[in-house]
């Protein structure tokens, strides 16, 4: 051996030995220097990530919370302060406990050596520890006080229970009841028909009618949107035709009190009952489409059999059955206007009504249909596509119903035919299909053609 090598290798070993007593093997200087502080930035950043992540639960928990607190008793209301102080007043304690000291450390990231982790451990430094605990403690305990404050809130919130008897706006103060007849099942009586005549969008002519229907001469069935929020929000609305009569339609709505308006956000927290109308569709599209000044589109469902179309109806009479009941919230998410009818619909109709996101985005629901064959793509069977362009294009309501008077007839039957007929002009109407295995491949073929 060389005296190079020697002493080469005897200098490698006297400052192995010296990182040694220091705490550290060979081994550990060797990852240390190959890695340096690497892998302790990578943890460090990952804690960070979770604490953002619990601090911005804590967040929108609270959010939640007061906001259920707004709606319900008003933000002038004590509890509504006394909630709203006690909550940030926890979350302040919490945030100054755990996360503030972090904040104002000089060097987050600073690489720590053995010596600095085995100084701060010792029993000869005994602080660090120890204010540690208290720490870890305290922030214990008002983790555990918001959780029984935020619990106690939510019990609230799912105590709070609908009510049948409220002082209902006019248009919504009384729900559809039936009665089917004794002799025949197919004639079904229909009581608290809305029939108003609107004058404003806020002034109409009371009218509930009594309207008898044969569900044996079920035709088909119109989804009309009613856009007033831009064009992923809209009403849906279902009519039902019959054979030599006109259509009846049907509207799950919020049920508001006098002087309540209408509220997205408010609709998430349990604020309005919800409702369900049946109605002549000179009333309730008309309001939209003329007295509001909604834009209002008529789209009639394709390939669909009397049995499906009768189904349907018979939902909605279930329905009319649990409300009188029993009344549920409207949810502006999972009980609106438009995934009620879906839920309903898809238990007609199963897997040919697949599950989509527009389900949830009401003013998309025309395309979804287009999507899966239920709006037909080649309506007068001539060749000719129709694009949802050209849908949206023949099935606009407003400029067909523009000046009607809808005080031109004492015979509120006749004229509720001439509206309908109206709304329906340049529009052709699908009739019903014959079998189940002609609707569904009539509708696999619109669907291909749509798409």
């Amino acid at each position: 051996m060389s005296l190079r090598s020697f002493f080469s290798r005897l200098l490698s070993s006297h400052s192995n030995s010296h990182r040694s007593d220091n705490g550290l093997s060979s081994h550990d200087v060797e990852r240390q220097e190959t890695y340096g502080s690497h892998p302790r930035q990578q943890r460090q950043w990952r804690r960070y990530v979770v604490q953002f992540f619990i601090a911005l639960v804590l967040l929108l928990s609270a959010i939640w919370l007061v906001m259920a607190l707004w709606y319900h008793f008003g933000l002038s209301s004590p509890i509504t302060w006394l909630a709203v102080i006690t909550i940030v007043g926890l979350l302040s304690a919490m945030f100054a406990v755990h996360y503030l000291p972090q904040l104002f450390e000089k060097k987050p990231f600073k690489h720590k050596t053995v010596n600095d982790t085995v100084s701060q451990a010792s029993p000869a430094n005994p602080s660090n520890s120890r204010t540690s605990n208290k720490k870890s403690t305290r922030f214990r305990w008002l983790t555990g006080l918001y959780a029984a404050v935020w619990v106690a809130g939510l019990g609230w919130f799912f105590s709070i229970e609908p009510k049948q008897e409220r002082d209902w706006m006019a248009e919504v103060d009384r729900q559809v009841s039936y009665e089917r007849d004794a002799t025949n099942p197919d004639l079904i009586t229909l009581t608290h028909v809305r029939n108003f005549d609107w004058h404003t969008d806020k002034d109409a002519t009371e009218r509930w009618e009594t309207r008898t229907v044969d569900l044996s001469k079920l035709s088909g069935v119109d989804v009309t949107n009613s856009y007033w929020m831009g064009p992923l929000i809209a009403h849906t609305l279902v009519s039902f035709r019959f054979e030599n009569d006109r259509p009846l339609a049907f509207s799950f709505e919020i049920r508001k009190e006098e002087h309540e308006s209408f509220s997205a956000l408010a609709g998430f927290f349990r604020r309005y009952e919800l409702s369900l109308i049946a109605a002549e569709e000179r009333d309730i599209i008309y309001t939209r489409s003329n007295a509001r000044g909604e834009q209002v589109y008529l789209f009639p469902i394709s390939h669909l059999q009397q049995h499906e179309v009768r189904a349907l109806f018979d939902s909605y009479l279930t329905a009319a059955d649990e409300l009188n009941a029993k009344p549920a919230w409207y949810n502006t998410l999972l009980s609106n206007c438009t995934n009620i009818i879906f839920y309903m619909a898809r238990i007609v109709s199963g897997e040919r009504l697949p599950w989509d996101y527009r389900i949830w985005v009401s003013g998309w629901l025309p395309n979804y249909l287009y999507d899966v064959g239920m709006l037909d793509a080649n309506p007068n069977k001539d060749g000719q596509r129709w694009s949802m362009d050209t849908w949206y294009e023949r099935t606009h309501i407003n400029p067909k119903v523009r000046g009607f008077n809808h005080q031109l007839s004492t015979e509120s039957g006749t004229h509720s035919r001439d509206f309908s007929q109206q709304i329906r002009r340049d529009i052709p109407i699908p009739p019903l299909a014959d079998s189940q295995a002609l609707a569904e491949a009539e509708a696999k073929s619109a669907a291909q053609a749509a798409n």
